[in-house]
């Protein structure tokens, strides 16, 4: 709506109906998982509700509603997956109470719009919750341990988005540790310290967003060979543990911890015990990543400074959205397309994006880097006018010197 008059557009009185936001949310929610269901009612697969654990080769223990004992149930397979997931990381000292301080659950169903927010962390869950509160007009705070927000992301998309966040009203403080949560009956008081010195920033509501734990607890992993490393279970190329008959998918086995990652490892992973031809390890640096904040972020690859850390020799291409046709004509053209190319093989190594829609457009360059296109392929490809991806093409002839509108 900031933009509207620039539109010849007008509107007063916008507002918004923070429980209904919530219950469309959850009835999405809901008719995906309804999907789900179905599908497995559809190919055959049984499903039966209680906690699993494995309780010797081959067998699994089910135990419902919770409970120890003798089991209500045991199961016997050849093959068995484990697929626990994970839950939100809990520091010592900022523990949730899902009242004052939220874990992403709460934040996902707030019981009402809270006036001010402290986000600690800015990785893609932190830093989508501070975007979406921060729109609906709540006053927000950031606080990343790390010296830049979204710390998996290249560097110069780092601090385009922290300018961007900024910009928006956003607080940010990098570098900085939160030491402790004073709560009272008006919010909580963080104590924070960073290189500036000691702060105390108070808010209504606390989003801890440092991370996940893998669910790998009472799971029967003891006694048997399969391995954790740091709370994670250790995988294989076809997701098999140490452990004889026994794999792990999806968060359990650590970062990226994305729900399309996990997907094609459960693929995977089934398609390599059936004996099915063609399957291929997942290569964990082709995975793309977006985050649903404003503007949105996605990247795949290597960054910049990991491509020349890991020995490459690199052309590094550029193109602003200020310079695309439909960025101007949506009045959107905050954001940057960054490509990192082998110099020696023209080899697609990363590709990093800021700006309207480019978690849609990432997909392009996944595509690229699983066809082992080069710099000339992507060149020579045609993109259609007016569109954002033609930014794309940009930034491929700006690596290599041919950019036409910068």
């Amino acid at each position: 709506m900031n933009n509207a008059g620039a539109f010849g557009l007008s509107a007063s009185n916008v507002s918004f109906d923070l429980a209904q936001v919530v219950q469309r949310s959850r009835a999405v929610a809901a008719q995906l998982q309804s999907g789900v269901k179905h599908l497995l009612r559809k190919n055959k697969v049984t499903v039966i509700e209680g906690h699993g654990r494995l309780a010797g080769k081959g067998r699994v223990a089910i135990f419902k509603n919770g409970k120890e004992g003798k089991p209500d149930a045991e199961l016997a397979a050849k093959h068995i997956i484990l697929a626990t997931g994970a839950r939100p990381r809990v520091l010592p000292g900022l523990e949730p109470d899902g009242k004052q301080v939220w874990t992403y659950k709460e934040a996902m169903v707030p019981p009402a719009m809270p006036r001010s927010l402290l986000v600690v962390g800015s990785g893609a869950i932190g830093i989508e919750f501070a975007s979406f509160y921060r729109t609906l007009g709540a006053a927000v705070t950031v606080v990343e341990v790390l010296d830049r927000v979204l710390p998996v992301e290249d560097e110069e998309i780092s601090a385009l988005a922290r300018k961007s966040f900024e910009r928006q009203g956003m607080k940010i403080m990098t570098s900085a540790t939160v030491k402790a949560l004073k709560k009272s009956a008006g919010g909580v008081t963080a104590s924070i310290a960073s290189s500036a010195g000691e702060a105390s920033v108070s808010a209504e509501r606390v989003i801890l967003a440092v991370g996940i734990s893998a669910n790998t607890e009472n799971l029967g992993l003891e006694g048997t060979g399969v391995k954790l490393d740091r709370g994670h279970v250790v995988a294989g190329p076809w997701l098999e543990t140490g452990e004889p008959g026994v794999y792990a998918i999806g968060d359990l086995t650590g970062a990226p911890w994305l729900a399309h990652k996990a997907s094609q490892e459960g693929v995977i992973c089934v398609e390599k015990i059936a004996g099915v031809a063609g399957v291929q390890p997942l290569d964990a640096t082709r995975i793309p990543g977006c985050t649903y904040c404003r503007p949105q972020v996605a990247s795949i690859g290597l960054t910049e400074k990991k491509a020349i850390d890991a020995g490459h020799k690199v052309k590094v291409g550029r193109f602003p959205l200020i310079g695309n046709g439909k960025a101007i004509a949506l009045g959107d053209t905050e954001g940057m397309v960054k490509t990192v190319f082998d110099a020696g093989t023209g080899a697609l190594l990363g590709a990093h994006m800021i700006g309207p829609e480019v978690t849609e457009m990432i997909q392009g360059w996944g595509i690229a880097q699983t066809l082992e296109t080069t710099e000339a392929e992507l060149m020579h490809t045609v993109f259609p006018h007016p569109t954002l991806s033609e930014a794309m093409h940009e930034s491929v002839l700006d690596a290599y010197g041919h950019a036409i509108h910068i």
